[in-house]
């Protein structure tokens, strides 16, 4: 595979973020967050391979993909902010976690410290984190693949990468279950889904945390040791009542210092509270 990137790429502003086969991944800086329609018509040209090769080899990867991801530990940081009338942050919640796989298996993590926070209208609460928790990372792998429909959009350049675009819609909602509505960029060279941007959906609407307003996603991945397309960051945007006015509110989720897992970060380290505030809580 290509080492170069939603969702999911990724150059964060001047260029990629390659993470090594070891050692910790630098801090990136993140993307600039582009919008699309929430709609796109259908495409006018043809891929240069054909569209189910294109699907069938994305989806293979999203299983090696989710299975590789079992082997990291990493760093998770969600942040939660209420923008001022000058566009900067007047409020901000934070928590940073350091999930791992145990022996058997199992994804753990702990955090230390009461929650801290500077929100004056949202909380960053545990209930929240653990719906976050729960969003799939790699949704469209070769069993889920069936119950979506999607419609090839074209090409587009996403940053350094040329990458096709898919609609994605569920063929079909239920109550139980949240599917993904969206659009999917997928690399022309490595034919995996770099970036993503939509929301999760059941039959009675959309999801979202218990307290948060989010519902729409832009989720860039990153490769990691140089042929794992894994999470990097998501950012979500929204507003919240207060009185007469609208208050914009802005979630992102980071994933970084991706290390393979060895018997020594097995188990998670306990997370030093930023001094901006954290909360404890499941993230994965």
């Amino acid at each position: 595979m290509a080492a170069v990137a939603l969702a999911g790429m990724l150059s964060f502003g001047t260029g990629y973020v390659m993470a090594q086969a070891t050692g910790p991944q630098t801090p990136a800086e993140p993307p600039k967050v582009v919008r699309i329609p929430n709609n796109p018509g259908a495409a006018t040209s043809k891929p240069d391979i054909p569209e189910d090769e294109i699907i069938r080899r994305f989806s293979a990867q999203e299983d090696e993909f989710a299975r590789a991801f079992l082997g990291y530990a990493y760093r998770k940081s969600v942040i939660v902010e209420e923008m001022g009338d000058d566009g900067k942050p007047a409020g901000r919640a934070e928590v940073t976690t350091n999930p791992a796989v145990s022996p058997d298996g199992v994804r753990n993590q702990r955090a230390a410290g009461e929650p801290q926070s500077t929100l004056k209208v949202l909380s960053l609460e545990r209930d929240d984190l653990e719906a976050l928790s729960k969003i799939p990372l790699f949704p469209f792998g070769t069993a889920q693949l069936p119950k979506y429909q999607l419609i090839y959009q074209g090409k587009e350049p996403v940053d350094e990468l040329t990458t096709y675009v898919f609609r994605v819609t569920p063929r079909q909602l239920d109550r139980a279950h949240a599917y993904f509505s969206g659009v999917i960029w997928v690399d022309d060279h490595d034919l995996a889904i770099v970036k993503t941007y939509g929301k999760w959906v059941t039959e009675t609407g959309d999801v979202s945390g218990p307290q948060l307003p989010f519902t729409l996603f832009e989720t860039y991945r990153q490769p990691v040791a140089n042929k794992y397309w894994l999470p990097a960051y998501s950012r979500s945007d929204s507003s919240v009542a207060r009185k007469d006015t609208q208050i914009p509110v802005r979630l992102i989720i980071r994933w970084d210092q991706y290390t393979p897992a060895t018997s020594q970060n097995a188990t998670p380290a306990p997370i030093t509270p930023s001094a901006k505030g954290s909360s404890p809580g499941p993230v994965q």
